[in-house]
Parts: C-alpha cells; sequence; structure tokens
C-alpha cells in the first residue's frame, strides 16, 4: 500500500503538471508566461486570449484536482490518502517541471480537490468566489475569499478533521501565492477583470 501511495503522489503531481495554460497559449503564438501578470492560469489567459481559451484552461485546471482525488479512491486508498492526491496535484500545477518550476496559483485546480473531497464545500467556494468576483470584478479577492469560505464551511458542517486540514492548508497555500495580489488591493492598485493595464 505504501508503494500504491507513492505511484498516486507522483502521477498526480504530474497530472496537475500539466500546463494548459501555457500549452493553449502556445499554440496561439503566445507565450503566457512574458504577457500580463506572468501566470500560467485561466485569468491570464482570458486577458491575453479571450473567453474561450481561458474557459477550457479553468475547466481543464478543475478536472485535473478532481482526477488526482478519483485517481487515489481508484488505486485503493483511503478518502485521506485520495485528497493528498489531489494536494499533489496542486503542487504539480503551482510548481510544473514543464515551467521551470512555474506555474499558476492553484485556484482552479484546488477548487477540483475540493470539490471532489467534499462538493458541499465546492458549492460555497462557487456561490461566494463567483459572487465576490462579480460585484468587485477582483479574481484575486473571489479567489482568496472562496477557499475561507471553504474552510469555514468544513468547521460548520462538521467535516472530519483531516478533511478541515487539508482544506486549510490549500487555501493557505494560495493565499500565499496571492500575496502580491494582497498588497496590490491593500494599496488600492489590484487590476479588476476587464480593466485595461
Amino acid at each position: 500500500m505504501i508503494l500504491t501511495t507513492v505511484l498516486a503522489l507522483a502521477l498526480s503531481y504530474l497530472l496537475g503538471s500539466l500546463p494548459a495554460a501555457a500549452w493553449v497559449a502556445r499554440a496561439r503564438g503566445v507565450d503566457i508566461r512574458q504577457v500580463g501578470s506572468g501566470n500560467s492560469g485561466a485569468t491570464n489567459v482570458l486577458r491575453a486570449l479571450g473567453a474561450g481559451p481561458a474557459l477550457f484552461v479553468a475547466l481543464f485546471d478543475i478536472l485535473k484536482g478532481a482526477l488526482a482525488v478519483w485517481l487515489g479512491g481508484a488505486l485503493g486508498l483511503g478518502p485521506f490518502a485520495a485528497t493528498l492526491c489531489g494536494v499533489a496535484a496542486v503542487l504539480g500545477h503551482n510548481f510544473s517541471p514543464f515551467l521551470g518550476w512555474r506555474g499558476g496559483k492553484g485556484v482552479a485546480t484546488s477548487f477540483g480537490v475540493i470539490t471532489a473531497a467534499a462538493p458541499v464545500l465546492g458549492l460555497g467556494i462557487l456561490v461566494i468566489g463567483l459572487s465576490s468576483m462579480f460585484l468587485t470584478r477582483f479574481v484575486s479577492a473571489g479567489s482568496v475569499l472562496g477557499a475561507v469560505t471553504a474552510v469555514l464551511l468544513a468547521v460548520v458542517t462538521g467535516q472530519p478533521a483531516w478533511l478541515t486540514g487539508v482544506v486549510t492548508a490549500l487555501t493557505a497555500l494560495l493565499v500565499w501565492q496571492h500575496r502580491e495580489n494582497i498588497r496590490r488591493l491593500q494599496a488600492g492598485n489590484e487590476r479588476r477583470l476587464g480593466e485595461p493595464k
């Protein structure tokens, strides 16, 4: 079982490291790391290439997280180890060997992991995150608020301690990845969605 767990974690990391944003942008003659924020994620693709490519990238990245959890379960791992496979996918997305150990900020992939592990938490992220983005047009604020919502919901709905811990860890990583965005929000110069650079 230890060997199976290690194999599942490695495969999940590789799955998560597949850089959909970079590949989609490259197919259109764009190096996503050299435009906009330089981030290999759906938001930067939206700003650089438009809604269609961004939607594809977002769905791909969500699916990576959910599939990693499913893979762990399919290999006979328990819920905790299977969810850790999802965490490995997020780490692969954020620190991809295909992009020189850089990547995205893990928002969509974390959403896929949390939703696969506990759909009620995923629903909370979706409602609060999208509502915040719609009202403020700050993607970063919606992402952070959605993740924090998942932690609060995990506590309120009495999720297992291990799941609350995993969700908290993913949220902490997401907040860390957004540290520059948070500084810009505090300074009042964060870009809104659809706002010219």
